[in-house]
């Protein structure tokens, strides 16, 4: 058993990413065998991801603020701290801060066969989309 060594904060790429989005990763796979990732994301002020989604599903635990996400229906959940929402495998979908708040949420999701294919990255967001018009 072993402390794992700290890596430094990231700044999520633009192509991926609208605003200011920095993760922190907490668990990545040693082994072959492993699959799990786990990374803490914060979101400034009405920061947002691309459209997206995963091969085997994600969870994210918003542990501040509060977290807006969308799906191609053009649905809209606001989650607040404390609160845990799933997206399953192949659904597209985008997570960002809500307007005037700073959020932070834990990513947790398991990497796919080739890890490559783990998640789809899409076109962006609009601001329409993100403001449910």
């Amino acid at each position: 058993m072993n402390i794992e060594p700290s890596t430094p904060t990231a700044k999520n790429p633009p192509a991926q990413f609208a605003g200011d989005v920095w993760l922190d990763v907490i668990a990545a796979p040693h082994e072959a065998d492993q699959r799990m990732v786990v990374a803490t994301v914060k979101f400034a002020p009405g920061a947002r991801t691309a459209w997206h989604s995963h091969a085997r599903g994600q969870y994210l635990r918003v542990t501040r603020g509060v977290a807006r996400f969308g799906d191609r229906e053009g649905n809209i959940i606001e989650v607040h701290a404390g609160q845990t929402l799933y997206t399953p495998p192949g659904q597209d979908h985008w997570h960002a801060s809500a307007p005037g708040t700073f959020m932070e949420h834990i990513a947790m999701l398991e990497n796919a066969d080739d890890p490559a294919n783990t998640t789809d990255w899409k076109e962006h967001v609009t601001d329409d989309q993100y403001n449910g018009r």
